[in-house]
């Protein structure tokens, strides 16, 4: 991957959140990208900027079901899933089908092209976790038959076939755990902490807070995630890398920042905390600073002003 000469990535789950970014961030290196998604939860909006690049193609499918790539490939970036609860609570098997049936899919692309495999797994491999910060070799408090199982089973799975096409085929596999992430093309209606606050805000609605707000969450700027991802991308690692920023704050803190920020007079609301929401959620980066030379830099507040500009700018 070190070469200069331009390469050729399948991104599945493209025209999602992180998916488009990435889009965007190799085909302004000038590689050649393609963009591979059904459309459950992404968004054409995400990737009309890049319809005229000649570097850019679009296939609608479901890679849960089998496809033929043709010409060479240098990278499959596997990030499609439906990734918030309410997505993965209204699409339960999609999302169990795209973690093993579309990571078998990919890794069976990877493994034809002899190409560099890298996937999107998530802090949700932790479950409501007993450890703090987590760290890559702890095995996490998951509820497997709950109704957050549906991705946290999946996001396993995947980690365990990956590393199966690894041990048995020998393919390069990249895994990255996701912390929780936001910024620009996050979907107003997404469901998670941040387009929910920031939306309710805007809209002069109350916050709402489930529980008492002391759970914790950690918050990493997507410009972050994709560097963290290049470089994930260009190592020898094989076996899971935590990329998050370890900076934790309260659910209630974050909702006051977002009210501050938005210059909004909502009030703060309070609803019954769902099942088997983490109480604790804060990645330990050590593998990552020390293996990759990688940290989040954008502060939490200059990356919240640009997450707010971009909801405005589609509201």
């Amino acid at each position: 991957m070190g070469s200069k000469r331009k390469k050729r990535v399948l991104i599945t789950g493209g025209a999602g959140f992180i998916g488009s970014h990435l889009c965007d961030r190799f085909l302004g290196h000038g590689d050649e990208v393609i963009c591979l998604d059904n459309f459950i939860t992404g968004n054409l909006s995400n990737i009309k900027p890049f319809a005229k690049n000649k570097n850019f193609r679009l296939i609608r499918h479901d890679i849960s079901k089998p496809i033929l790539i043709p010409g060479r490939l240098d990278a499959v970036l596997h990030f499609a899933s439906p990734a918030s609860p309410p997505d993965y609570l209204k699409h339960p098997i999609q999302t169990l089908k795209v973690g093993s049936l579309g990571t078998h899919n990919a890794l069976g692309i990877a493994k034809a092209k002899k190409a560099r495999f890298l996937m999107a797994s998530t802090s949700e491999v932790y479950g409501d976790p007993l450890v703090s910060p987590q760290h890559e070799g702890y095995w996490g408090n998951v509820n497997p038959v709950g109704p957050r199982g549906v991705y946290d089973e999946a996001k396993r799975f995947s980690e365990a076939i990956a590393l199966a096409y690894y041990r048995e085929h020998a393919v390069d596999v990249k895994i990255i755990r996701i912390f929780n992430t936001y910024g620009e093309r996050m979907r107003p209606e997404d469901g998670r902490v941040i387009p929910n606050f920031i939306s309710q805000a805007l809209a002069g609605k109350p916050l709402t807070i489930y529980g008492d707000g002391r759970q914790t969450r950690s918050y990493c700027y997507v410009d972050d995630l994709v560097n963290g991802i290049e470089k994930m991308l260009a190592s020898n690692l094989h076996f899971p890398v935590n990329l998050g920023n370890p900076n934790e704050m309260s659910v209630l803190h974050l909702a006051k920042l977002i009210i501050e920020l938005t210059g909004s007079k909502s009030k703060i609301v309070h609803e019954a905390l769902p099942v088997d929401d983490p109480k604790r959620r804060c990645p330990d980066i050590t593998l990552a600073k020390t293996k990759l030379h990688w940290k989040p830099a954008m502060e939490l507040r200059k990356g919240l002003l640009r997450t707010i500009a971009y909801f405005k700018s589609v509201s």
